[in-house]
């Protein structure tokens, strides 16, 4: 009961049992009732997840809660708990990331972003959607990915890229992709939060409004990280008439001492 409800209870013990009942239908708050949004579908019957989609955070910047500070904004966890568990090494790592992200995140040499980053990036991407594959193209220096949904497994052997091997299905109306086979040049932020190339993804996309979609991330790496962990966000879709993927060319600018 609110505290509304429960001061209005104070009294005698035959009032009280009395109010408790008489009050109870206006003191009970109606469970919420899932918004049941039918997606339109591809000709195959599956959800249509097309379009130019962006992210509204500063997850890029840091994907924990963080204050401004020059060139970042302050911005607000997508972190399930708002806690990376990292290993004791693994969490003093993190933390000579930090001091140094200014000039070692991977970024800053125009590297690709890896997953899930290239997702939460202050640029919009495009899916593209067959029967066989989603494929994902950035506006960030021409960063691409392929989602296979043939039913194909993972490529065997050790393998390492930048963007990891992504292998999806569908669970009902939500694309569940698995990524694995990763380098560990990447950073999941400008913070240092990193990983090995032990990582594996799994992302689920789900569409929740004609404009929105629905992201959630569950990270497992078990050289940097005692347990899998979880972040979600909402992408929204780009609406500006005659939208489109621009060009963002990244060049990694060396400067001579003698320039400083």
């Amino acid at each position: 009961m609110t505290n509304r409800c429960r001061a209005s209870m104070i009294g005698s013990p035959t009032l009280v049992v009395f109010l408790s009942f008489a009050l109870l239908p206006a003191c009970q708050t109606p469970a919420a009732q899932p918004s049941a949004y039918a997606p339109p579908r591809t000709p195959d019957g599956k959800p249509d997840l097309q379009g130019l989609w962006q992210v509204l955070n500063t997850a890029t910047w840091n994907v924990l809660d963080h204050i401004a500070e020059e060139g970042v904004p302050a911005g607000q966890s997508v972190v399930e708990g708002n806690e990376i568990p990292y290993q004791p090494g693994a969490a003093a790592q993190r933390l000579e990331n930090f001091k140094k992200r200014r000039t070692e995140d991977p970024l800053t040499k125009c590297y690709l972003p890896g997953v899930p980053r290239l997702t939460y990036m202050p640029f919009p991407f495009q899916i593209s959607q067959t029967p066989q594959y989603l494929g994902i193209t950035s506006e960030y220096a021409h960063a691409a990915r392929i989602i296979y949904t043939d039913g194909s497994p993972h490529p065997e052997g050790t393998l390492e890229f930048w963007m990891g091997d992504s292998r999806g299905h569908w669970d009902g109306d939500t694309l569940v992709v698995d990524v694995t086979a990763f380098n560990d040049s990447t950073w999941f932020d400008n913070a240092g939060n990193f990983h090995s190339t032990a990582l594996h993804v799994v992302e689920r996309y789900t569409r929740t409004g004609p404009d929105t979609l629905t992201y959630e991330v569950t990270i497992e790496d078990p050289k940097v990280f005692t347990r899998p962990w979880k972040m979600s966000m909402p992408l929204y879709r780009r609406l500006e008439k005659n939208v489109q993927l621009l060009d963002y060319e990244c060049v990694a600018f060396v400067l001579d001492k003698t320039d400083q």
